[in-house]
């Protein structure tokens, strides 16, 4: 299927005390020097709502005021600057709470997230549709859409996360047949960052291949930036986004160098590069060339030497120790 090649943002979240105004600045940087478009925030106490500001002065993009529980906090953090408010309506008490967020967005012009997890579901709901499905969840997100267009506010994000990757994807498709508006999507406490990138690269990436999802966020148990990273792969292997991309081969018994060494020495070296291309590292020059014929540039290994080649054509033969430093030189990295 062909993806709308639409721009996909990458969110992710801090791990810091939001109060502690240094630590969370230091990290949101962190992330934004390796690719994050949108940061959210955990907002618990008054305290941490009084650092959006300081924060907001000092950092480059758009900022999430996640809120929980207390309605105050929503308002204090739409006053201090934050750039979208994430709530579950369903947790931040009476209708009148509800209605004193949606007129402090409206004031501000700034969107609402009505962020809907299984562990958030209603109790009615749960009892209605037999336990959390696909249709508890939208059937929550939808209820919770009608109670803010009750108060005129129509500027809404929605996400309906799960930790189960099947559930998530039936969850998104259903809401997409339901309502037109813009989602941001993950498999939520997906795990550590291991088995969590497999899994949010299978839900996210069933989801962004029907063309659902217009962020995403990559939820690991690990530090921030290795879910930007993450998502950044992602969507890169689904052609929407740009960047370099490393091929390599599994290696075989015709392999004479070691290719995962040379290939995340490739990698690391070109981390960070504002470069369209696909590099491939490859084991053997017998086939090297021919299986990498898509990549723009590529290594190969032989027998004491290996070769350069650009679109399946070899360019150079180069001594082994200096392959990935010749080619960094080719490509003028």
């Amino acid at each position: 299927m062909k993806i709308e090649k639409s721009r996909i943002t990458i969110q992710s979240m801090t791990t810091t005390k939001t109060a502690d105004t240094a630590a969370t600045v230091a990290q949101i940087k962190r992330l934004e020097a390796v690719g994050c478009d949108i940061v959210r925030v955990a907002v618990p106490n008054m305290e941490s709502a009084e650092a959006i500001s300081s924060i907001k002065e000092n950092i480059n993009i758009p900022l999430v005021a996640d809120i929980h529980f207390d309605h105050r906090l929503a308002l204090r953090a739409i006053e201090r600057g934050a750039d979208k408010i994430r709530i579950n309506p369903g947790n931040v008490g009476n209708t009148e709470n509800v209605k004193a967020i949606a007129n402090a967005c409206k004031a501000k012009g700034i969107p609402i997230r009505i962020g809907v997890n299984s562990g958030s579901l209603e109790k009615k709901l749960l009892e209605k549709h037999g336990g959390v499905t696909a249709e508890a969840m939208v059937e929550s997100v939808l209820g919770h859409v009608k109670l803010l267009n009750q108060y005129d506010f129509d500027d809404i994000w929605l996400s309906a996360k799960t930790s189960d990757v099947p559930l998530t994807v039936r969850t998104y498709r259903l809401l997409r047949e339901r309502t037109d508006y813009p989602l941001h999507i993950g498999v939520t406490e997906a795990g550590t960052e291991y088995s969590g990138t497999i899994k949010s690269a299978v839900g996210i990436g069933a989801l962004l291949l029907d063309g659902i999802g217009d962020t995403i966020r990559v939820s690991l148990t690990a530090e921030p930036e290795r879910e930007v990273i993450a998502a950044k792969v992602i969507l890169k292997a689904l052609g929407l986004r740009g960047g370099i991309d490393i091929i390599s081969c599994p290696t075989c018994g015709r392999c004479n160098i070691d290719v995962r060494e040379i290939a995340e020495e490739t990698e690391r070296r070109l981390e960070g590069k504002s470069l369209n291309l696909t590099v491939a590292v490859m084991g053997c020059a017998v086939n090297g060339p021919g299986e990498a014929s898509r990549a723009d540039y590529g290594i190969a290994g032989g027998d004491g030497e290996g070769i350069i080649f650009a679109k399946g054509k070899i360019i150079k033969k180069v001594p082994m120790k200096n392959l990935t430093e010749e080619l960094l030189r080719i490509m003028e990295c």
